[in-house]
């Protein structure tokens, strides 16, 4: 499998957006094959240093060699670790980054491995897992969870208005015979849902699966304000979202973050000693253009929201 088949998402919006002078602590949350961290610390400079981090063994290992060849200097380094933690993981640096990127999107290289079953496009085996030590693989949810619970999960990290039907008919599969592939649970979806909806039904449902399997959305309410604790006065925080979920979470962060009062609008004076601690630098969220959709179809539904730490001056 080529180190090239994966394309970085809005990779010069990012260093545009995040990289504001030379120099500086740079943190990549979600370092995957390393293409945005690598423009980033172009667009820094030789003076530059930059902490990858991500969940992914085989991730870290091919941001390596992109590093090791790319930007050989030595300035960076690699941490296995979940975003959700960084600040634990990096000894509570509290204000020590000038800029922190998370990509929420999974690789091109992830996606089309039929070992990580990603995917409802490649057969492989119902695992899902960034790593291990998330918990059990997709297979076990899938045929231990109660029908409700399914529908549950389906319907809330999908957002599939059929997601019962879509519940009863995995279950009916599995009483049958474990569903242990993503061949499989792919056929079980498919006998409830018409042939021109089927793909983005798959989609929607794979993508639940995938969230609740790696808590993608706990990770992400716990991580940005990891970020916003790590950056220093000035430093900003990049976040690309991939579906309105994500986007949702983060842009409600960043809004309230960036409110010196958030008291119901009743209210006949502020009693909630809230303070501001990011300003908005993107107020509505930057998007792919055709040019790079048309390279990358995947971009297309990639959102980036950008906002900056205030200063302790203007915080207090």
């Amino acid at each position: 499998m080529k180190e090239n088949q994966h394309i970085p998402v809005l990779r010069q919006e990012c260093t545009e957006l995040l990289i504001t002078r030379p120099g500086g602590r740079l943190l990549d949350g979600t370092v995957g094959m390393a293409g945005t961290s690598l423009a980033l610390l172009e667009k820094a400079g030789p003076q530059a240093f930059l902490i990858g981090m991500d969940l992914d063994l085989e991730s870290l290992r091919r941001a390596r060699r992109v590093l090791s060849e790319s930007a050989p200097n030595g300035h960076w380094g690699l941490v296995r670790a979940s975003f959700a933690r960084m600040d634990v993981v990096l000894g509570g640096g509290v204000g020590t980054f000038d800029a922190v990127l998370l990509d929420l999107g999974y690789s091109s290289v992830q996606l089309d491995d039929p070992r990580r079953g990603l995917s409802y496009a490649v057969d492989g085996p119902l695992d899902m897992r960034l790593s291990p030590v998330v918990g059990p693989p997709a297979s076990e949810w899938v045929n231990q969870l109660p029908v409700a619970e399914l529908a549950d999960l389906i319907r809330c990290f999908g957002e599939e208005r059929h997601a019962h039907r879509i519940a009863r008919a995995i279950d009916n599969a599995r009483r049958r015979a474990p569903i242990l592939t993503t061949g499989a649970l792919r056929d079980a979806i498919s006998t409830v849902v018409p042939p021109r909806f089927r793909i983005k039904t798959l989609a929607r449902v794979f993508q639940a699966i995938r969230i609740h399997v790696n808590r993608e959305l706990e990770a992400l309410e716990a991580a940005l304000p990891a970020a916003t604790r790590l950056l220093a006065p000035g430093g900003r925080l990049g976040v690309i979202s991939f579906h309105s979920l994500e986007d949702r979470i983060v842009k409600r962060f960043m809004m309230h973050a960036a409110k010196d009062c958030i008291c119901p609008p009743d209210f006949p004076a502020c009693c909630c000693k809230h303070r501001a601690t990011l300003r908005l630098v993107t107020r509505k969220p930057v998007r792919a253009g055709k040019s790079e959709i048309s390279r990358n179809i995947r971009s297309r539904s990639a959102t980036l929201r950008v906002a900056a730490k205030l200063s302790c001056e203007l915080a207090a």
